[in-house]
C-alpha cells in the first residue's frame, strides 16, 4: 500500500509535507496559489489522512515511504514535523531532491544543552501524556499553538481544525510514534553535507521552532537563504501566503 498523495497544477515539481498531527490537506489554501507555477504533490505521511491504515513506524521508514510516491528533482518543502523528513529525504534519497523548502522548521525540536532554540523537554511530554486522556483536547491545544502571537493567526486555526474535521485525526499510536522522532531526533550534524540549495522560511514569533532555529538552518545549510517574517508564528504557509510563495518561487530557478 502506498501513501496517499493529491496532485494538481502544472510546471515543476513541487512536494510539500505536513507536520505532526494533521495531514497534506493542509496545504489546500496555498495549494491553490501555487498550482499555476508548480506541479503540487501534496502527500499524506503515514498514519495521517488518507494513508491511515499505514502504520508510523519512524522518520527513516517514513522518508523512504515518502520517497517512493514522489518524482526525481522536486523542489520538496517541508512544514515544522515535515522539514525533519524533507532534511533526511535530501540526505537518504538526494536524486528526489532538487531544492529544499523548509517552513518553521528545525533540526532539533527539543531544548539540549548545547541547543536552547526549542521546546523543553517537559513541555513535549505533556503533549504525549495528555494525548491518552483527552486526543481530541491535545489536536486543539497544539493548533493553537501553531497561531500563537502571530498575524492572521485565528483564520489559520479554524482551517486546521476544519482540515483535522474533513480526514479526522491520526490515531494515538501515530501521534505517539511522531513525538517521538520529535523528541529523539537531532540532525544538526547532517546539515552541512546537505548539498541543495534551500530557502528556510520562519516566522520570528514563532513559539514551537523559535526563529533562532530557522537562523541557525540557514547558516548551516551550505547554500541557504533565509526568509523572515516579521510577524508572522508557526503557519506562514498559511498566514502569509504571498511572502511565502515568493520564497518558493525563487527555488524555480
Amino acid at each position: 500500500m502506498s501513501l496517499h498523495v493529491e496532485r494538481g497544477g502544472t510546471g515543476r515539481d513541487l512536494v510539500l509535507l505536513h507536520g505532526w498531527g494533521l495531514h497534506g490537506g493542509v496545504w489546500a489554501p496555498v495549494a491553490k496559489d501555487l498550482a499555476s507555477r508548480f506541479r503540487v504533490h501534496a502527500v499524506d505521511f503515514p498514519g495521517h489522512g488518507h494513508s491511515a491504515a499505514i502504520a508510523f513506524r519512524g522518520l527513516d521508514e517514513t522518508v523512504d515511504e515518502t520517497a517512493a510516491v514522489i518524482p526525481r528533482d522536486a523542489i520538496v518543502c517541508g512544514w515544522s514535523f515535515g522539514g525533519l523528513v524533507a532534511l533526511r529525504l535530501a540526505r537518504r534519497h538526494p536524486g528526489r531532491v532538487r531544492a529544499l523548502a523548509l517552513v518553521g522548521t528545525t533540526p532539533c525540536f527539543v531544548a539540549r544543552a548545547d541547543w536552547p532554540h526549542a521546546m523543553s523537554a517537559g513541555t513535549l511530554a505533556s503533549f504525549a501524556e495528555s494525548l491518552g486522556r483527552d486526543l481530541g483536547g491535545t489536536l486543539k491545544t497544539f493548533i493553537a499553538l501553531n497561531a500563537l502571537g502571530g498575524a492572521n493567526g485565528r483564520g489559520a486555526m479554524r482551517g486546521l481544525a476544519a482540515e483535522i474535521a474533513l480526514r479526522g485525526a491520526p490515531d494515538a499510536s501515530a501521534l505517539e510514534r511522531g513525538l517521538a522522532v520529535l523528541r529523539e531526533t537531532d540532525l544538526r550534524d547532517e546539515a552541512p553535507g546537505i548539498a541543495q540549495p534551500a530557502a528556510v522560511i520562519h516566522g520570528t514569533r514563532d513559539v514551537l521552532a523559535p526563529i533562532e532555529a530557522g537562523r541557525w538552518l540557514a547558516a548551516n545549510l551550505p547554500r541557504a537563504t533565509l526568509t523572515e517574517i516579521a510577524d508572522g508564528a508557526h503557519l506562514p504557509f498559511l498566514t502569509h501566503r504571498a511572502q511565502f510563495a515568493h520564497a518558493l518561487e525563487a527555488l524555480d530557478g
